[in-house]
């Protein structure tokens, strides 16, 4: 099977850009034929005064981009489309070649901007569905970089993609990555009937762990809405210090630094770290701790935890709540509960044989639901799935979709 992937990477490498990698890198393996679309938002940095000027009308539809998409189908005649992200350089305007040449479309879920512009539901680090009822909202507050300019030109693409029926009519069958995220785009408007659920998946299977690991760990981005400062809180009450290792990068990186220092030597901020280098931290820990704010979407770290044996902490929440299972794969908290995470961390601290039964339900867990093999499986069904559907109608609706957001 030829298989055109599509993926606008960010500023910031993240999840999302590893998962793509990773599947993209799965079906080459497989023997699936890959073509790549692949756009960065890097690019921004090298934009002239012109360029900058016409970046807010690009986001919400780039005629360069329909066009240089167009010629890439013609040329390459792929039997399906998989889309990973748009935004912001590439644009929805890539669906509309689809459709005029007639080839399948799926989409993975990534994250939530088709109903949330900021892309998270999170507003002053608390959850918040007020894009529900209006778009409006999330201008008002400014919810995408605290800008109202750059938030109204986000919302304006939601906006005129839903009333073009983009996110309707032209995407054949969307990827979510959890039962809670199908749920939520379903109460968001998207039909239920075209939404699969298939989560991320680790790659390569790293192995279980030796031993019962000595530390705590935290792997994530460094900012306030992972749950940090609840973390960090929690460390403070309890009876002694648990030694505790923490890896990543962003905004709150020196604040961390400064406060692991504070903490005493048996808590370690060590920055990011190399792919084979985490595996290796995440062998040697008791229990991951996940205390995000977020609803998240599918956090790759629980999965590798999970791949490697070890239980997870995981505040009690969104998709955290219905891939960590309390008492079976690991132990939940109430979000932004730093009584309730110290609690959890000591009980689990001392409890070294509930820890060892736990991680082997996590290890049994990656094994039937998130290793390559199956992930495979699931895709290649996906895949034949809109390739057995119906017959799409041809239309060429540039010219008219064009007049509209140009």
């Amino acid at each position: 099977m030829k298989v055109l992937l599509v993926h606008n990477s960010y500023q910031l490498p993240g999840g999302e850009d590893v998962v793509y990698k990773r599947e993209r890198d799965l079906l080459v393996s497989r023997g699936d034929e890959v073509v790549e679309y692949l756009r960065s938002n890097k690019e921004i940095e090298q934009y002239s005064l012109v360029q900058h000027l016409k970046l807010a009308p690009g986001v919400i539809w780039s005629s360069e981009s329909r066009r240089d998409f167009s010629q890439l189908l013609r040329r390459t005649k792929p039997d399906v489309v998989h889309v990973h992200n748009t935004f912001m350089v590439i644009s929805p305007s890539i669906y509309s070649a689809c459709r005029e040449q007639q080839v399948p479309v799926v989409q993975t879920l990534h994250n939530y901007r088709l109903l949330c512009p900021q892309g998270s539901f999170i507003r002053n680090g608390k959850p918040c569905h007020d894009c529900a009822s209006s778009l409006g909202h999330s201008i008002l507050h400014g919810c995408y970089r605290g800008s109202r300019v750059k938030t109204a030109t986000v919302a304006t693409m939601i906006a005129a993609h839903r009333a073009l029926g983009t996110y309707s009519e032209l995407v054949d069958r969307y990827i979510a990555l959890t039962e809670f995220s199908r749920s939520t785009f379903v109460a968001g408007g998207l039909d239920p009937a075209k939404i699969t659920v298939k989560p991320n998946f680790v790659d390569p299977d790293p192995g279980e762990r030796a031993n019962d690991g000595s530390y705590a760990l935290f792997v994530g981005r460094i900012e306030p809405e992972k749950g940090l400062r609840t973390l960090l809180a929690a460390w403070r009450q309890l009876p002694e210090r648990i030694p505790l290792r923490l890896a990543g990068t962003g905004p709150l990186a020196e604040e961390l630094n400064v406060a692991a220092k504070e903490l005493g030597t048996q808590v370690q901020y060590v920055g990011q770290v190399p792919l084979d280098q985490l595996m290796k931290l995440m062998g040697g820990a008791r229990f991951l701790i996940f205390p995000s704010e977020l609803y998240e979407n599918f956090p790759l770290t629980l999965a590798e935890a999970y791949a490697c044996g070890v239980p997870v902490i995981a505040s009690e929440l969104g998709a955290m709540k219905e891939i960590v299972k309390h008492e079976s794969t690991g132990l939940l908290f109430r979000p932004g509960d730093a009584d309730d995470l110290a609690a959890k961390v000591w009980h689990a601290w001392t409890n070294r044989e509930r820890m060892r039964q736990l991680g082997r339900q996590a290890r049994k867990e990656y094994e039937s639901k998130y290793t390559a093999d199956l992930n495979y499986r699931s895709l290649r069904r996906i895949y034949e799935g809109v390739l057995k559907s119906d017959a799409r109608p041809t239309a060429d609706t540039r010219d008219d979709k064009e007049a509209v957001l140009v």
